[in-house]
């Protein structure tokens, strides 16, 4: 699988981080996971996984072409 890299600007990291995820977070668990799965509620692609900080989040997010993602959200997942 190519690597993806994540399209960012001032307001998806300022409406991520109101969940409670960090950009390093998200970076850490979206991008590159290997089991993308379908949100039920919105139908994107999400991935959920453990970070460093031991956080479980689940990341929301769109792709834009074959090497770059937009994130659209993440939160914590009990």
């Amino acid at each position: 699988m190519p690597r993806m890299f994540s399209i960012w600007n001032e307001e998806l990291i300022e409406y991520i981080g109101q969940h409670g995820v960090t950009q390093d977070e998200f970076e850490e668990v979206g991008p590159n996971s290997q089991d993308v799965q379908t949100s039920r509620s919105s139908r994107r692609p999400i991935v959920f996984g453990e970070t460093s900080t031991g956080k479980f989040p689940a990341c929301v997010f769109e792709y834009v072409d074959a090497d770059h993602i937009v994130p659209v959200t993440a939160y914590e997942v009990d």
